[in-house]
């Protein structure tokens, strides 16, 4: 065969053999393929090729030469019906002129007949040739001849805080037909391609011609006990390596005795047995390589999972990830910068992040500024949605913070409406519920307000205070006030925090250019600290980056960028998500005179309650609104808000190509219908 035919040959093979049979089109590219390559050997004329041949033209002649000198009949019955479909869908092809791309319906004819052919036995001649023509195309191809083949014996999950041994890895099957790079997990240790497989048909056993990562490994980082290689069980949580402190990947080493797991992109890293001239420290540091729990001078952590370094004349111990913290920083929650401390000093010190108390022998951050005494642990000021990674020593404050005051009255008169606006008190008037606050999208229910002289624009007095720029909990970067949006709607138009989108009104959106964080001025602009009804002790918004917890209101856990709830740090369980924490307390409601409150069912009444609008029962253990003054008047909170809040009635949007109109509740009809809790349609 030329050596164009050829390399186009041990290119077809290779895009077979390296297919990977979790793709949704993993099928139909392989009976595409082999289709290409039958069509491909077809087109040449093997008896006129240069000789000697090649080791992969000597093979494929062999098979060709077989294949046509084959009796059929003896053949055994997948092999028979395998061969008569090629040769069916060849001469289909080649009466019709069509192309080789197999439709669903021969895709499902094809693959059982593939399979069963692939596990006879005894294995025809001419399967045991396609194989060897396969083995020799993967140690020609650069891809695998790379790879280091890794050999886990046992499978571990995580669970209460470590690992735990649930399984010791066989062969998952006999057939070398499954030895294939198909059936490979591929491994990445760095940004560059893969550098280690695991065959999940033999686990290694079958491919002596590669380089075998070790099945255990001693390391200076714990020289008391070998680290055994282990497989973590697919869909396991999982925690850091000892060593990086990344996560820990699908495959790793691991002290059974001591709960030690390292990356095996860490295995070959130099351990530093000594710092000289640390950032925080003006003494030389020395790893510490037993295994035991000391306290961490900067974190007053004892986590165990993380190498320590040790300072013998002054007693100073300290995590190998702490050695090197920022000096300075700024982070969300607090609007001075803050510095790292070795140790707080006198008082009662309580963390701004987590809310929990202090050591004052151990260090932490601390603002300077005078008169302040904001201090927060060193792990939760440089949390990654506090802090913009960003370290500020020498940089001088571009700030002024002594005019922050001034910020609400620039405000009004710079992102409101540029018309006249004339206030008004809240002196008993009638309540219009089809009047909604320009800002915040929602009723104006009491209170004062300022109206528009000459249109029907109309803001809360509140709402004509947001400032243009302000610092959110729970992002590490600044958030710009915005105003409307360009009647095109996306995902990106969601608010971070809660289930609704960002439609009309007053928002906050991140500063950055490729940060999509937005959020509604409700969510935005709440306090860190919150007396909620619902429950009976303050509530902080104490959430950490990952953690997802339930709504103890709404009894939903939300999926949202944030995820962020207030917690009770009263040694109870109680969360209250952003969604509930910013529905308004007292509500008005057109067929009441009375104010309706946000109630929790459980604590208020045994009675049953019945929805004013959809006339169903109302689900006591979830919030809704009810009158204080022995009415009897409840409605479910979606009846009363509507599903989908913060949208401006009369508006409306595209949203990906559909053009969305914004109506009013369903408030006139004899029986209207309550759609959440019936239909579930979305209604604003």
């Amino acid at each position: 065969m030329d050596s164009e035919p050829e390399s186009q040959l041990v290119s077809l093979i290779s895009q077979l053999i390296f297919l990977d049979d979790s793709d949704s089109g993993y099928s139909s590219d392989v009976m595409s393929l082999i289709f290409q390559i039958i069509a491909l050997l077809n087109s040449v004329d093997l008896d006129s090729q240069p000789k000697p041949e090649s080791e992969l033209m000597s093979l494929t002649t062999r098979s060709i030469y077989l294949f046509n000198s084959m009796d059929l009949d003896s053949q055994p019955k997948p092999l028979r019906k395998l061969i008569s479909f090629i040769s069916q869908r060849f001469s289909l092809v080649n009466s019709i002129d069509s192309d080789l791309e197999p439709d669903q319906d021969q895709v499902f004819q094809f693959m059982p007949l593939i399979d069963q052919t692939l596990k006879l036995k005894p294995e025809p001649e001419l399967m045991s040739l396609i194989h060897r023509i396969f083995s020799l195309v993967i140690s020609m191809n650069s891809k695998s001849r790379k790879l280091i083949s890794v050999c886990p014996q046992v499978k571990v999950k995580f669970e209460k805080g470590r690992f735990h041994v649930i399984d010791v890895i066989s062969w998952s099957s006999n057939n070398k037909w499954h030895c294939l790079p198909s059936s490979w997990d591929m491994f990445r240790l760095t940004e560059e391609d893969a550098t280690h497989f695991r065959c999940e048909g033999c686990n290694g056993e079958n491919h002596k011609e590669y380089d075998k990562a070790p099945l255990e490994i001693n390391h200076a980082l714990h020289p008391k006990h070998p680290l055994q290689l282990v497989l973590l069980q697919h869909n396991s949580s999982t925690r850091k390596c000892y060593c990086c402190d990344e996560d820990l990947n699908k495959l790793f080493y691991y002290c059974l005795a001591c709960d030690i797991a390292i990356n095996l992109a860490c295995v070959d890293k130099p351990t530093v047995l000594s710092i000289e001239n640390p950032k925080n420290h003006e003494h030389t540091l020395t790893l510490f390589p037993r295994y035991i729990s000391l306290t961490c001078d900067f974190c007053a952590l004892t986590d165990s999972n993380c190498p320590f370094y040790i300072c013998s004349p002054c007693g100073f111990a300290v995590h190998q990830n702490c050695i090197s913290l920022p000096r300075v920083i700024k982070m969300s929650r607090h609007h001075h910068r803050i510095s790292l401390t070795p140790s707080l000093g006198q008082g009662d010190w309580s963390c701004g992040v987590c809310r929990k108390k202090m050591d004052n022998d151990y260090g932490g951050y601390s603002c300077r500024k005078d008169g302040c005494w904001y201090a927060a642990h060193s792990k939760c000021a440089t949390r990654n949605d506090v802090w913009d990674g960003i370290e500020i020593e020498g940089i001088p404050e571009e700030v002024d913070e002594e005019n922050e005051e001034d910020e609400s009255s620039e405000m009004t008169s710079g992102s409101s409406h540029q018309h006249r606006f004339r206030r008004y008190e809240d002196t008993g008037r009638d309540y219009d519920e089809n009047k909604m606050c320009q800002a915040c999208i929602m009723p104006i229910y009491f209170g004062n307000f300022y109206s528009c002289v000459g249109c029907d624009f109309i803001f809360h007095e509140e709402c004509l205070g947001f400032p243009p720029e302000i610092n959110y909990p729970l992002h590490p970067h600044l958030l710009t006030l915005e105003i409307g949006y360009n009647g095109v709607l996306s995902d990106e138009n969601k608010c971070s925090a809660c289930p609704w989108l960002c439609t009309a009104g007053f928002f906050y959106k991140c500063s950055r250019e490729l940060c999509r964080f937005k959020l509604h001025v409700q969510c935005a602009t709440i306090s860190e600290s919150l007396d909620h009804g619902s429950h009976e002790h303050p509530l902080e918004l104490t959430s950490k980056p990952g953690e997802q917890r339930a709504c103890h209101v709404c009894q939903e856990s939300g999926n949202y960028s944030t995820n962020g709830t207030f917690n009770c740090n009263e040694n109870c369980d109680f969360a209250l998500c952003l969604k509930c924490a910013t529905l308004p307390q007292k509500v008005r409601y057109t067929d009441d005179k009375h104010v309706l409150t946000l109630s929790y069912g459980e604590k208020t009444s045994t009675k049953t309650h019945w929805c004013e609008e959809c006339e169903r029962k109302i689900d006591q253990s979830v919030g809704f609104y009810m009158c204080d003054d022995n009415c009897c008047v409840a409605l479910h909170i979606e009846c009363l808000l509507g599903v989908d809040l913060y949208m401006m009635p009369g508006s409306s949007w595209f949203y990906y190509g559909e053009k969305v109109d914004v109506l009013l509740n369903n408030r006139h009809a004899s029986r209207p219908i309550c759609s959440s809790s019936d239909r579930g349609d979305k209604v604003a």
